[in-house]
């Protein structure tokens, strides 16, 4: 069944042209992913389709009753709400309820004793029945647990940008929708975050739009790819590796269909050029030939950002030498007793959770900050570049040419070549009609592109890149971790980017509780499926106590057991065994659910409310055991 419908949609930005003559739809089920270079207007694109800005020209149809939810890439979020009541902005009866059954949870579990949310929670929980909106009320508490949202009477105001961002998502993917619509969802969330939305829209339902740089991401989760390009929509069936394929076939295609229209275009005009004597009425097709060949040709544009080779200033043996460095923030420590040594070819990952101090580190190793202890020792060869969240304070009224003529007017390529500001500015997708421009005129991510262009100008042979992958296409990332690979000096990378890390680095360090350093060694693949592993290791060593023998009896009795515990005895027994032989079947129903995503969810909570009750069975079971002297 079609969801949306677009009918000959265009719309420009100014005197650009952003999308023109489009037409496109979105059928049930279907999980697209968009994709293009950094300004061509994707997000504009996604806009359009959820209702937000009208179209230039066109026509758009959305199905009978059919519902949309939109996450935009920088959500606008009014600061005077509540988490809670922004998350469950009542759209429906069924969310409603919700909403007020929530509210009146979350108020008794500050105040227990409350009466009157109490009686609230009494009186609404037969209307959740009646409304059958215990499934609503399940998803979207495990929805919020994993995106990590519990102070639900926090105003918004009191947030961070990465947190309104889990909010926004989290408003998102609560309410039903037969479309999700999702900018950039994996900007600014970890890594464990990362895994956990693209297995919950893997799982999904309802269709999927989205735009995302993160390239193993598209290949889990989307079944269609569509590249928006010179203003006209691509469509390719299949995952990220399939576009890869079916792009570069159609690019050999249209280079052959290109070399047969410029050859025929050869001959036509020397036929003219030769004075051919024949009918007028001939010589006019022919002339008329010649005209449409000239008229119809294919618009093969150089996207390829071309990075290499450029020059760095020479890097000595000595680079960085890391002493006992720590960092503090109020009674937690960010970094503690970190050592290390940089070498000239390094290459290597920071990694840990949002607010761990990832970005700290690297402000210390840039030497924006100073630590609390410790210190840096940095050679007298080195230049940094640092790629950074917070330096992009691009003036918006400065042309985008003076921006980089104030790194430098012309660089030096390692061939000896001379590269002048405006011709590093095309091989960055910059044609002389936007150099000229005001950067105020850029999209987000070609603003982001431009400040790449700044710091390479400027002949680094350090590079430190804070999560570079936020807001930069995956064509300039290509390019980049290419060159990165080339780069004939130290590489620093803070990224949650699992595709650009395993492209980038040898080695990592993760940031940990206490801010403790722990390294290892391989690719950031690779450290998740060590990581996986030990947490899997770890479960089952925990199910083998659960079901080891209890404790043995005690001799010493402080007291004897009262007659209600003695029956309480007598029935313990049973009800741990009836609990462990839940707890198998519930695992061969695991095992058997396989993609029903309602089924699983609905085993994994059991199983862990009778993994809590056995818990709890056993450890009493060995309380009265003691007394009972056996």
């Amino acid at each position: 069944m079609n969801i949306i419908s677009l009918e000959a949609v265009s719309k420009s930005y100014g005197v650009k042209p952003l999308f023109e003559n489009i037409t496109f739809g979105i059928d049930e089920g279907q999980k697209i992913g968009l994709i293009g270079v950094n300004g061509t207007g994707k997000s504009t694109f996604l806009k359009v389709i959820a209702g937000l800005i009208p179209p230039d020209q066109g026509r758009i149809a959305v199905g009978n009753r059919m519902r949309i939810q939109y996450l935009s890439q920088t959500p606008e979020i009014a600061d005077d709400i509540t988490v809670l009541d922004y998350v469950y902005a009542e759209e429906t009866k069924e969310m409603k309820l919700v909403h007020q059954y929530v509210q009146a949870l979350y108020q008794l579990e500050q105040d227990p004793t409350s009466e009157k949310w109490q009686k609230t929670l009494h009186d609404l929980i037969p209307q959740m029945d009646a409304a059958d909106a215990w499934d609503l009320e399940t998803n979207a508490k495990a929805i919020l647990t994993r995106l990590g949202i519990t102070m639900f009477d926090q105003f918004l105001s009191q947030l961070s940008g990465g947190q309104k961002k889990r909010v926004a998502m989290a408003r998102v993917l609560i309410h039903p929708a037969d479309l999700l619509i999702l900018d950039e969802p994996t900007n600014h969330i970890d890594h464990e975050t990362v895994e956990w939305l693209e297995d919950y829209l893997s799982r999904y339902k309802g269709a999927l739009l989205l735009i995302t740089h993160d390239r193993y991401f598209l290949d889990r989760v989307v079944n269609r790819i569509i590249e928006l390009d010179d203003a006209k929509l691509y469509f390719y069936q299949g995952n990220y590796s399939q576009f890869l394929e079916q792009k570069e076939l159609r690019l050999e295609q249209l280079a052959s269909s290109e070399s047969k229209r410029q050859n025929l275009l050869r001959r036509e005009l020397a036929w003219l050029r030769r004075g051919a004597k024949a009918r007028s009425t001939k010589q006019k097709a022919r002339i008329e030939r010649v005209q449409e060949l000239q008229g119809k040709g294919y618009q093969f544009k150089n996207e390829q950002i071309d990075l290499a080779p450029l020059g760095t200033q020479r890097l000595g043996k000595k680079v960085m030498v890391i002493e006992d460095l720590t960092k503090k923030l109020e009674n937690r420590y960010l970094i503690k007793d970190f050592n290390y040594i940089v070498l000239p070819d390094e290459r290597l990952g920071i990694i840990g959770p949002n607010g761990s101090g990832k970005s700290t580190l690297l402000n210390m190793i840039a030497g924006k900050l100073d630590p609390d202890t410790g210190y840096i020792d940095r050679g007298e060869t080195v230049k940094i570049g640092y790629y950074d969240q917070e330096s992009m304070n691009l003036d918006p009224s400065m042309k985008v040419i003076d921006y980089i003529k104030e790194a430098a007017e012309v660089i030096h390529g390692t061939d000896g070549s001379v590269i002048t500001a405006s011709q590093m500015l095309e091989r960055f997708l910059f044609p002389p009609s936007i150099q000229w421009g005001m950067i105020s005129r850029l999209s987000g991510g070609e603003k982001r592109r431009l400040y790449l262009l700044r710091i390479l100008m400027e002949s680094p042979n350090v590079l430190l890149l804070d999560e570079p992958t936020n807001d930069l296409d995956i064509q300039t990332l290509t390019i980049l971790e290419d060159y990165l690979e080339h780069f004939p000096g130290a590489v620093i990378v803070v990224s949650h980017d699992r595709y650009f890390l395993d492209r980038t680095v040898d080695h990592l360090f993760s940031l940990e509780k206490n801010g403790l350093m722990v390294h290892y060694n391989g690719s950031y693949s690779e450290y998740l499926e060590q990581k996986k592993l030990a947490l899997e290791t770890e479960k089952n060593d925990r199910k083998e106590q659960q079901n080891a023998s209890p404790p043995q009896k005690k001799v010493d009795r402080v007291r004897k057991m009262t007659y209600k515990e003695q029956q309480e005895f007598s029935k313990i027994e049973q009800r741990i065994a009836e609990l462990e032989e839940r707890n198998a079947q519930l695992v061969r129903e695991i095992e058997q659910a396989g993609s029903d995503y309602q089924l699983l969810r609905s085993h994994s909570e059991e199983q862990q409310q009778i993994g809590q009750e056995l818990d709890e069975r056993l450890e009493r079971w060995a309380e009265l055991s003691e007394l009972m002297g056996e």
